[in-house]
């Protein structure tokens, strides 16, 4: 069996928590990394006195120093389960999202993290729930109870109730869906996430984005069952790419204010250039 992929990620923003981690948190105290320094009476510290900070003082006040103490987060991945993540193109879409949920599951534990799980599809679903733990077997046997998971819900609705799975206090939260999805449930779930520190990864198959030249098409909505032909040529084959194009621009434009910028997981996972982009923080 194949070892899951180690990804580097790092949190935007500042953290608050009560463990240990690798990661910059709001909390400052006498270890860690130099932050900077502070008048005594308002960080009583007397054991990081810094003497020569409080000589160059014209006022002759004692200051002392203060240190970033580094944190652990909670990150959650929150996955679509919908019919359309049944898609099979160039890729096995869910199989590609399965990989990715084990690879995050090892990354966080073992930097001592928490990962958490919450399948949705129209609701959030139970069997696909796993509160946030530091159980690095745990985490991994979540991510591969998606094997024999069956994408066949009829909507993402779920994704709004999964933001209130996630408590109050701030998160990583991982979007993995195609995100297509109408604009008004986009707009929705980006708001509802937007406390958190929201990471959307777009699940696309390049035979969805470029179809061929010529032929003829059978279309089938996953999610309806809806099925069409459509005779393919170059002049409609522009206006679908040209389309998709578009559509990735608009998720961009809704994410901006809510979340990172969506990040594009196309046919396969590529763990290094993952890492590059959720490493730019």
């Amino acid at each position: 069996m194949k070892s899951p992929a180690d990804i580097v990620y790092r949190p935007r923003g500042r953290f608050g928590s009560n463990h240990i981690g690798s990661h910059s948190s709001s909390e400052v105290g006498g270890f860690g990394v130099f932050r900077d320094q502070a008048p005594f009476l308002r960080h009583p510290d007397a054991r990081r006195i810094d003497i020569r900070a409080s000589l160059r003082d014209p006022f002759e006040e004692i200051h002392v120093r203060r240190f970033e103490q580094r944190r652990s987060v909670d990150l959650y991945a929150i996955v679509d389960v919908s019919a359309s993540m049944a898609f099979v193109g160039a890729c096995e879409k869910f199989s590609l999202v399965r990989e990715i949920c084990q690879a995050l599951a090892y990354s966080a534990t073992r930097i001592g993290d928490r990962f958490g799980l919450i399948g949705c599809d129209d609701s959030v679903r139970e069997d696909l729930f796993l509160p946030a733990t530091r159980s690095r077997g745990i985490a991994l046997g979540a991510a591969a109870r998606l094997r024999a998971t069956i994408c066949a819900g009829r909507g993402a609705e779920g994704f709004i109730a999964a933001a209130s799975s996630l408590g109050a206090a701030r998160k990583i939260a991982v979007l993995i869906s195609d995100f297509r999805w109408p604009t008004s449930l986009l707009e929705r779930v980006f708001e509802v996430f937007g406390p958190h520190d929201t990471i959307p990864l777009v699940i696309v198959d390049s035979v969805e984005e470029t179809p061929p030249a010529w032929g003829l098409l059978e279309l089938v909505d996953s999610e309806s069952g809806r099925r069409q032909f459509v005779a393919m040529r170059p002049t409609l084959r522009a206006r679908w790419i040209a389309r998709e194009r578009e559509r990735q621009r608009q998720m961009a434009r809704l994410a901006a204010n809510c979340a990172r910028p969506p990040i594009i997981i196309r046919d396969a996972l590529d763990p290094i250039a993952l890492s590059q982009q959720l490493a730019a923080a």
